[in-house]
């Protein structure tokens, strides 16, 4: 997990007592003992994530918010229901301990897993690193990405984790919904793209797969070597369509430098990074896939939900309990991501 955070010895962000805390972990996980101290991980915007140092060794625990929240947001449920049915898969995830949801423990639902050692990534340019790692570490997060979309979903249990149809259908009318209940402002392009979006929908190819729902690069934790040692945040994974995360990654890309960290106007040849043209056909060779028709509704949602996510960041950090400082910030990053879709489909 990430390496960084507040360093904190109380407990007083995740709720309770580092000795109440302790004993709750030692009668439920197996060789849990003598835990020390509890830090909060910086950065994260959705839910709280939490290190544990313990005698036994370093553990991440990762909770629901407190708080008022939008219905269905924060599953981490579902989280570790994935984290638990991919272990044996070629897709690196973080081995899962325990769940708790009983509220009274925490105040929310939470759960513990495995400490995965690495780094993680913030800016996608990879400052400091070597070109050819630069490469190495993209072409680590394609690997992953279509190792994640070959998994057949009813071989690992998950053949009821979504509704495999329709698809783009339930994206576009889900992310209008949270967006609408998050809603602070009148934003034209948002409200451009309610309206465009509904009428451009693909065809259903029959695609099904599990898919990830934030796929991009500070989800990773990497070896020095830049192999991909854990892919993280979970909560937003389903059966869908398997071009939404090959989609959603590549149109944050598209994005201003200082926007969520996209790489828009970048020269990515001189830092050795692919182009996106390069990283779509190494998804389609890996899978065996034919050029993908209507690339640009699959960019123009992507970002859609991107903006909404946003949307959600800003509307929690105006009622106080945004899990970021920075949240405050994110309306403007919505009017930003939404006006690049609008280009797109224009």
């Amino acid at each position: 997990m990430q390496e960084s955070s507040d360093g904190g010895t109380g407990a007083a962000d995740v709720g309770v007592a580092i000795d109440t805390l302790g004993r709750y972990l030692e009668e439920r996980v197996p060789g849990f003992g003598g835990l020390r101290s509890v830090g909060k991980f910086a950065g994260g915007q959705s839910n709280p994530t939490f290190r544990l140092d313990a005698a036994t060794g370093t553990y991440v625990l990762r909770r629901k918010p407190p708080g008022r929240l939008l219905p269905s947001a924060h599953a981490i449920d579902r989280e570790y229901r994935v984290l638990g049915a991919l272990a044996a898969t070629a897709v690196p995830v973080p081995k899962v301990l325990h769940y708790c949801a009983d509220e009274a423990v925490l105040g929310s639902p939470f759960y513990v897993m495995e400490h995965v050692c690495g780094s993680v990534h913030w800016d996608g340019r990879l400052p400091g690193l070597e070109p050819t790692l630069r490469r190495r570490i993209y072409a680590e997060m394609n690997r992953v990405l279509a190792a994640l979309h070959e998994v057949v979903p009813a071989d690992v249990g998950l053949a009821d984790y979504g509704r495999p149809g329709g698809y783009y259908e339930r994206q576009v009318r889900r992310w209008t919904e949270q967006y609408r209940a998050a809603e602070t402002d009148v934003r034209p392009a948002m409200e451009l793209l309610i309206d465009w979006l509904p009428g451009h929908l693909p065809s259903d190819d029959g695609q099904v797969a599990i898919t990830h729902g934030d796929f991009r690069l500070d989800n990773f934790v990497f070896t020095p070597e830049g192999r991909a040692a854990a892919l993280l945040d979970w909560e937003l994974s389903t059966l869908g369509h398997p071009y939404a995360d090959l989609a959603y990654q590549c149109a944050q890309w598209r994005l201003p430098p200082g926007t969520l960290r996209g790489l828009g106007g970048v020269d990515r040849a001189a830092l050795g990074l692919p182009t996106e043209a390069e990283y779509v056909a190494a998804y389609r060779e890996a899978r065996r896939l034919q050029p993908i028709d209507g690339w640009p509704f699959y960019l123009a949602v992507s970002l859609f939900r991107l903006a909404s996510i946003c949307q959600g960041v800003y509307r929690r950090g105006l009622d106080g309990n945004a899990s970021s400082p920075d949240a405050p910030d994110f309306g403007r990053r919505v009017d930003v991501i939404a006006g690049t879709a609008v280009d797109l489909i224009r």
